[in-house]
Protein backbone atom coordinates (compact mmCIF):
# COMPACT_ATOMS: atom_id res chain seq x y z
CA UNK A 1 0.00 0.00 0.00
CA UNK A 2 1.28 3.63 -0.72
CA UNK A 3 -0.33 6.82 0.80
CA UNK A 4 0.48 9.89 -0.68
CA UNK A 5 -0.20 12.32 2.64
CA UNK A 6 -0.43 15.82 0.83
CA UNK A 7 -3.32 16.23 -1.62
CA UNK A 8 -5.52 19.43 -1.79
CA UNK A 9 -8.99 19.29 -3.44
CA UNK A 10 -11.35 22.26 -4.32
CA UNK A 11 -14.19 23.73 -6.32
CA UNK A 12 -13.75 27.38 -7.43
CA UNK A 13 -17.49 27.06 -8.06
CA UNK A 14 -18.88 26.96 -4.87
CA UNK A 15 -20.12 30.02 -3.49
CA UNK A 16 -17.47 29.71 -0.54
CA UNK A 17 -14.33 29.18 -2.39
CA UNK A 18 -11.20 30.58 -0.49
CA UNK A 19 -8.41 28.98 -1.93
CA UNK A 20 -6.28 28.91 -4.47
CA UNK A 21 -7.01 32.70 -5.89
CA UNK A 22 -8.08 33.71 -9.02
CA UNK A 23 -4.75 34.64 -10.30
CA UNK A 24 -2.97 31.00 -9.31
CA UNK A 25 -1.57 28.89 -12.25
CA UNK A 26 -4.06 25.39 -9.77
CA UNK A 27 -7.42 28.04 -10.00
CA UNK A 28 -9.49 25.02 -11.81
CA UNK A 29 -11.78 22.58 -10.29
CA UNK A 30 -9.86 19.98 -8.39
CA UNK A 31 -11.80 17.30 -7.26
CA UNK A 32 -10.75 13.55 -5.78
CA UNK A 33 -11.76 11.43 -9.43
CA UNK A 34 -8.92 13.85 -11.46
CA UNK A 35 -6.38 13.25 -8.67
CA UNK A 36 -7.21 8.85 -8.58
CA UNK A 37 -6.73 8.98 -12.17
CA UNK A 38 -2.66 10.18 -11.69
CA UNK A 39 -2.47 8.59 -8.71
CA UNK A 40 -3.54 4.73 -9.29
CA UNK A 41 -1.21 3.59 -12.10
CA UNK A 42 1.88 4.50 -9.57
CA UNK A 43 0.21 2.02 -7.18
CA UNK A 44 -0.96 4.55 -4.65
CA UNK A 45 -4.04 3.23 -3.25
CA UNK A 46 -5.03 6.08 -0.79
CA UNK A 47 -4.46 9.80 0.43
CA UNK A 48 -4.39 12.09 3.08
CA UNK A 49 -6.21 15.68 2.10
CA UNK A 50 -4.39 18.59 3.48
CA UNK A 51 -6.80 22.03 3.70
CA UNK A 52 -5.29 24.72 2.88
CA UNK A 53 -8.13 27.37 3.95
CA UNK A 54 -8.97 28.44 7.18
CA UNK A 55 -12.45 28.22 6.60
CA UNK A 56 -14.89 26.52 8.87
CA UNK A 57 -17.28 25.37 6.01
CA UNK A 58 -14.35 24.09 3.82
CA UNK A 59 -13.18 21.41 6.93
CA UNK A 60 -17.34 20.46 6.44
CA UNK A 61 -17.23 20.57 2.70
CA UNK A 62 -13.82 18.33 2.23
CA UNK A 63 -15.57 15.53 5.56
CA UNK A 64 -18.15 14.94 3.19
CA UNK A 65 -15.69 14.14 -0.04
CA UNK A 66 -14.06 11.70 2.42
CA UNK A 67 -17.21 9.71 3.41
CA UNK A 68 -18.27 9.59 -0.42
CA UNK A 69 -14.75 7.92 -1.76
CA UNK A 70 -12.55 5.42 0.45
CA UNK A 71 -8.93 6.26 -1.48
CA UNK A 72 -9.39 9.53 0.80
CA UNK A 73 -7.84 7.83 4.54
CA UNK A 74 -8.03 11.20 6.40
CA UNK A 75 -8.21 14.74 6.44
CA UNK A 76 -6.12 17.76 8.14
CA UNK A 77 -8.09 20.32 8.68
CA UNK A 78 -7.37 23.64 9.08
CA UNK A 79 -8.85 25.41 12.25
CA UNK A 80 -7.47 29.02 13.36
CA UNK A 81 -5.02 28.46 16.87
CA UNK A 82 -5.79 30.64 19.67
CA UNK A 83 -9.12 31.50 18.37
CA UNK A 84 -12.38 31.80 20.67
CA UNK A 85 -14.00 28.67 18.91
CA UNK A 86 -11.07 26.56 18.30
CA UNK A 87 -11.67 24.52 21.13
CA UNK A 88 -15.48 23.89 19.81
CA UNK A 89 -14.70 23.33 16.80
CA UNK A 90 -12.31 20.93 17.39
CA UNK A 91 -14.31 19.08 19.57
CA UNK A 92 -16.81 18.80 16.76
CA UNK A 93 -14.82 17.95 14.30
CA UNK A 94 -12.64 15.02 15.92
CA UNK A 95 -16.16 13.24 16.95
CA UNK A 96 -15.26 11.91 13.29
CA UNK A 97 -12.18 9.32 13.13
CA UNK A 98 -11.68 10.68 9.79
CA UNK A 99 -10.87 14.46 10.76
CA UNK A 100 -6.83 12.98 11.70
CA UNK A 101 -5.28 16.40 12.64
CA UNK A 102 -4.98 20.55 11.96
CA UNK A 103 -2.60 22.38 9.70
CA UNK A 104 -1.35 25.37 10.92
CA UNK A 105 1.32 28.11 9.04
CA UNK A 106 3.82 28.63 11.62
CA UNK A 107 6.11 31.78 10.36
CA UNK A 108 8.46 32.50 13.23
CA UNK A 109 9.91 31.30 16.18
CA UNK A 110 7.31 32.49 18.86
CA UNK A 111 4.10 32.43 17.10
CA UNK A 112 3.41 29.13 18.12
CA UNK A 113 4.41 29.37 21.56
CA UNK A 114 2.54 31.87 22.56
CA UNK A 115 0.30 31.14 25.93
CA UNK A 116 -3.35 30.93 23.89
CA UNK A 117 -1.61 28.76 21.25
CA UNK A 118 -0.02 26.17 23.58
CA UNK A 119 -3.60 25.90 24.91
CA UNK A 120 -4.75 24.84 22.08
CA UNK A 121 -2.47 22.92 20.80
CA UNK A 122 -2.58 20.87 24.04
CA UNK A 123 -6.32 20.81 23.22
CA UNK A 124 -5.29 19.28 19.95
CA UNK A 125 -2.75 16.50 21.67
CA UNK A 126 -5.70 15.40 24.15
CA UNK A 127 -7.65 14.19 20.98
CA UNK A 128 -4.85 12.26 19.32
CA UNK A 129 -4.62 14.25 16.68
CA UNK A 130 -1.59 15.74 15.24
CA UNK A 131 0.02 19.34 13.81
CA UNK A 132 1.10 20.03 10.04
CA UNK A 133 3.00 22.83 9.81
CA UNK A 134 4.32 24.75 7.14
CA UNK A 135 7.02 26.41 8.23
CA UNK A 136 10.97 27.79 7.54
CA UNK A 137 14.31 27.76 9.51
CA UNK A 138 12.99 30.64 12.06
CA UNK A 139 9.89 28.35 12.94
CA UNK A 140 11.91 24.86 12.62
CA UNK A 141 13.97 26.61 15.81
CA UNK A 142 11.51 26.66 18.09
CA UNK A 143 10.37 22.72 17.26
CA UNK A 144 12.34 21.64 20.28
CA UNK A 145 9.98 23.88 22.76
CA UNK A 146 6.99 23.22 21.23
CA UNK A 147 7.72 19.60 22.06
CA UNK A 148 8.47 20.56 25.60
CA UNK A 149 5.30 22.25 25.98
CA UNK A 150 2.86 19.88 24.47
CA UNK A 151 4.34 16.73 24.99
CA UNK A 152 2.92 14.06 22.89
CA UNK A 153 1.43 16.16 19.93
CA UNK A 154 2.82 14.95 16.89
CA UNK A 155 4.10 17.78 14.64
CA UNK A 156 4.44 16.85 10.59
CA UNK A 157 6.76 19.11 8.99
CA UNK A 158 5.23 19.98 5.42
CA UNK A 159 7.62 20.64 2.16
CA UNK A 160 11.18 19.71 3.37
CA UNK A 161 10.59 22.57 5.61
CA UNK A 162 11.36 24.63 2.75
CA UNK A 163 14.72 24.09 2.23
CA UNK A 164 16.07 25.34 -1.35
CA UNK A 165 17.59 22.08 -2.82
CA UNK A 166 19.47 24.38 -5.25
CA UNK A 167 21.75 25.70 -2.66
CA UNK A 168 24.91 23.27 -2.68
CA UNK A 169 25.40 22.11 0.01
CA UNK A 170 22.16 23.08 1.66
CA UNK A 171 21.56 25.83 4.10
CA UNK A 172 23.59 25.11 7.23
CA UNK A 173 20.68 26.77 9.55
CA UNK A 174 18.33 24.31 8.18
CA UNK A 175 20.90 21.00 8.39
CA UNK A 176 21.46 22.22 11.93
CA UNK A 177 17.81 22.75 12.87
CA UNK A 178 17.18 19.23 11.44
CA UNK A 179 19.17 17.52 13.05
CA UNK A 180 18.21 18.67 16.21
CA UNK A 181 15.36 17.16 15.78
CA UNK A 182 17.00 13.20 15.45
CA UNK A 183 16.18 13.14 19.32
CA UNK A 184 12.46 14.26 19.41
CA UNK A 185 10.27 10.88 18.44
CA UNK A 186 6.93 12.80 17.75
CA UNK A 187 8.17 15.07 14.67
CA UNK A 188 8.02 13.68 11.35
CA UNK A 189 9.25 14.92 8.00
CA UNK A 190 6.85 15.12 4.85
CA UNK A 191 9.47 15.16 1.45
CA UNK A 192 6.59 16.75 -0.19
CA UNK A 193 7.32 19.81 -2.40
CA UNK A 194 10.75 18.44 -3.67
CA UNK A 195 10.06 19.65 -6.98
CA UNK A 196 9.25 23.18 -6.05
CA UNK A 197 12.18 24.18 -4.54
CA UNK A 198 14.09 24.80 -7.42
CA UNK A 199 11.62 27.94 -7.78
CA UNK A 200 10.34 26.48 -11.77
CA UNK A 201 13.62 25.24 -12.87
CA UNK A 202 12.91 21.45 -13.95
CA UNK A 203 15.07 19.37 -12.16
CA UNK A 204 14.02 15.39 -12.78
CA UNK A 205 17.26 13.70 -11.90
CA UNK A 206 17.48 11.97 -8.57
CA UNK A 207 20.91 13.35 -8.00
CA UNK A 208 19.96 16.35 -7.74
CA UNK A 209 18.09 15.77 -4.73
CA UNK A 210 20.18 12.93 -2.80
CA UNK A 211 22.13 15.44 -0.50
CA UNK A 212 19.12 16.88 0.80
CA UNK A 213 17.06 13.57 1.31
CA UNK A 214 20.17 11.74 2.98
CA UNK A 215 20.32 14.67 5.73
CA UNK A 216 16.51 13.92 6.05
CA UNK A 217 17.57 10.16 6.39
CA UNK A 218 20.10 10.73 8.84
CA UNK A 219 17.89 12.84 11.05
CA UNK A 220 14.48 10.93 10.95
CA UNK A 221 15.97 7.36 10.49
CA UNK A 222 13.42 5.11 8.33
CA UNK A 223 10.37 5.23 11.03
CA UNK A 224 9.72 9.04 10.62
CA UNK A 225 9.80 9.79 7.39
CA UNK A 226 6.55 10.07 4.68
CA UNK A 227 5.34 10.15 1.49
CA UNK A 228 3.66 13.86 0.18
CA UNK A 229 3.30 15.14 -3.42
CA UNK A 230 1.54 18.40 -2.91
CA UNK A 231 -0.85 17.44 -5.39
CA UNK A 232 -2.11 20.13 -7.73
CA UNK A 233 0.55 22.27 -6.48
CA UNK A 234 3.28 20.19 -8.12
CA UNK A 235 1.74 20.00 -10.64
CA UNK A 236 2.80 23.53 -11.67
CA UNK A 237 6.47 21.76 -11.63
CA UNK A 238 6.06 18.56 -13.01
CA UNK A 239 3.66 15.50 -13.59
CA UNK A 240 2.87 13.47 -11.12
CA UNK A 241 4.64 10.62 -12.62
CA UNK A 242 8.27 12.64 -12.00
CA UNK A 243 6.91 13.04 -8.45
CA UNK A 244 6.45 9.76 -7.43
CA UNK A 245 9.68 8.75 -9.07
CA UNK A 246 12.29 11.05 -7.27
CA UNK A 247 11.00 9.35 -3.61
CA UNK A 248 10.86 5.47 -5.46
CA UNK A 249 14.04 5.50 -6.80
CA UNK A 250 15.70 6.98 -3.25
CA UNK A 251 13.99 3.98 -1.41
CA UNK A 252 15.33 1.89 -3.80
CA UNK A 253 18.84 1.95 -2.09
CA UNK A 254 16.96 1.44 1.05
CA UNK A 255 15.47 -1.80 1.85
CA UNK A 256 12.48 -3.16 1.40
CA UNK A 257 11.50 -2.49 4.81
CA UNK A 258 12.51 1.00 5.14
CA UNK A 259 10.54 1.34 1.57
CA UNK A 260 7.27 -0.03 3.37
CA UNK A 261 7.42 2.52 6.12
CA UNK A 262 7.81 5.46 3.96
CA UNK A 263 4.99 4.61 2.04
CA UNK A 264 2.83 3.34 4.27
CA UNK A 265 3.58 2.42 7.48
CA UNK A 266 5.03 5.77 8.71
CA UNK A 267 1.63 7.61 7.36
CA UNK A 268 -0.17 5.51 9.88
CA UNK A 269 1.65 6.27 12.63
CA UNK A 270 1.87 9.88 12.13
CA UNK A 271 -1.70 10.35 11.19
CA UNK A 272 -3.63 7.68 12.77
CA UNK A 273 -6.13 7.43 9.94
CA UNK A 274 -8.66 4.93 10.33
CA UNK A 275 -9.57 1.69 8.51
CA UNK A 276 -12.47 1.97 5.72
Amino acid sequence: MIIDTHTHFYDINRPEHYWPSKDSDIYFVCLPEKYIALAEPEGVTGTVIVEASPQVVDNEWILSLCEEETFLKGFVGNLPLGTPEFAGNLERFTQNPLYVGIRSNWGQREQLLQPNMIDDLKRLADTGRELDILCGVPALQGLPELQENVPGLRVVINHVAGVRIDSNPPDPEWVEAINVLHDFPDVFMKVSGLVEVYNGENRTSLDDYIETLDIIWEAFGEDRVIYGSNWPVSARFEEYSVVHRLPTEYLERKSEEAARKYFYENSKEAYRWPER
